[in-house]
Order: structure tokens, then sequence, then C-alpha cells
């Protein structure tokens, strides 16, 4: 499938202004409930695109489906308990994005089984045209929301993932490897901008299929979708081409 196509770029576009902000108002409101204001007084409390958005991350979304905004941030010796609280803000993005992902399948499957109750009409070409639109326009929201999660799960700096590291190793050790993060974290995104990434690209396929399909069909099975139906068969499809599965 051809992200860069003009069709996908419409497409995409309003999908990145909602599922980035998200990702980040979410780590900014985490941690203000835990007790830094710092992305408060920074202005980053919001869920406005325009606060949020890096270039370079939102052209990595439209060529390869992945990337990032600018991070919230967070100084986190203002956070309740350090160590507890960095993770529940690190897990925030990308569990707001899990959530979003879901809401979206969940109301494409609505829109499929109103299809299926003969309340949308589908009886033109004009008609099957939008039908195609709107679910190519769901598929991405989900995939974009998922693919999101799943990068910035990696344990690299600046990702989201580096912060789970310290559930892993004594404190005062990540807090020497935390010293070096802005080094690492330049040369991953050097990496990933400059360096073919087949590998994270495939990785995040690998992991983000299984994601998709357990959504799809929990969806299926709560709302009864016929497997045969038009709109759920469409978005099928499309899953098909970007994951290259069956």
């Amino acid at each position: 499938m051809n992200f860069l196509s003009l069709q996908n770029i419409l497409l995409m576009t309003p999908i990145l202004f909602l599922a980035l902000p998200v990702h980040e108002f979410a780590h900014g409101w985490v941690a203000y409930k835990l007790g830094d204001p710092t992305a408060k007084m920074a202005g980053r409390l919001t869920l406005n695109p325009f606060k949020h958005l890096d270039v370079i991350g939102v052209l990595m979304m439209y060529t390869v489906g992945f990337g990032w905004a600018k991070p919230v941030p967070v100084n986190f010796s203002n956070l309740k308990n350090r160590r507890s609280g960095t993770i529940l803000v690190a897990m925030a993005g990308p569990l707001s994005n899990i959530l979003l992902a879901f809401i979206s399948i969940f109301i494409s499957g609505i829109i499929a089984k109103l299809i299926d109750a003969k309340v949308i009409m589908i009886d033109t070409e004009g008609l099957f045209r939008i039908l195609i639109n709107v679910s190519l326009f769901f598929f991405f929201l989900v995939i974009v929301n998922i693919n999101l999660a799943i990068f910035n799960m990696l344990p690299v700096p600046p990702l989201d993932g580096s912060r789970l590291i310290s559930t892993f190793i004594p404190e005062e050790s990540y807090y020497r490897f935390a010293r070096y993060e802005h080094y690492i974290g330049l040369m991953f995104l050097a990496i990933v901008v400059l360096v073919p990434n087949d590998f994270i690209s495939g990785f995040i396929r690998a992991v983000a299929y299984p994601v998709f399909r357990s959504m799809a069909l929990t969806t299926q099975t709560i709302l009864g979708i016929n497997a045969d139906n038009m709109f759920w068969m469409l978005i099928q499809s499309f899953a098909s081409q970007v994951y290259g599965r069956p």
C-alpha cells in the first residue's frame, strides 16, 4: 500500500492530528496527576496538534507508518513516587493509542452493522467509493495508533520504552544510564531517519498484526458482524495488503 499517494495523505493528515496529540497529552496529563506541572506550565497539556507535532516524526508516519511527536516535558523528580510514576507516565502514551485504536475499530464495526441492517445503503457507485474511503480512513486510524504504541515501546531513548528499563535494573544504574539518554537518542533517531529500517518496520508489522487481529475479532464477536460484510471485508483486505497476511 502506497502511504504517499494523494488519497492516503489526505486520509492520514487528520489521523496524525489526532493520534500524536492524544499520545503526548496522555503523558502530560498522567504526570500532572502524579505531581508534575511541567507540561501544563509549558502549554503542552492540550490536544492542539500544533503544540505537539514534530516535522521529521510526521514525515516518518507518512512514509513508513510509524514516527513520533515532540516529547512532552516531564520533570520526573516532581513525581510523588519517582520510580512507579516514571513507569506510569511512560505507559500512558502507548496505552492511549491502543485505546484509541480499539475505539476506532469498534466504531468501524458499528458502521458495518448499520450496513447489515440497511440503515446505511450502498446502492450507487458514488456511495461505494465513499464506503471505500471511509473504511480506509478507519483502517489507517487503527494501524497508525497501534504502530505508534509499538514503536514508542522500543527500549531506546527518547522513546517511552526506555523508561521501563528502570523496573528491571537497580535505580542507581538506571540513572547512570539516563545521563547518556540524549546521545543514545540522537544516534537512534539518526539511524531511523538515514538508514533503511527494514528490521524496525518488520518488527512493528510482526507485532502489530496480531494486535490488529485481536481487536478485529473482539469487535466482530461483540457486535456479531457477518464475515461477508462488505465494509468489514474492505478493512480486512487493507490489513492483508499492509501486513502481507491472508
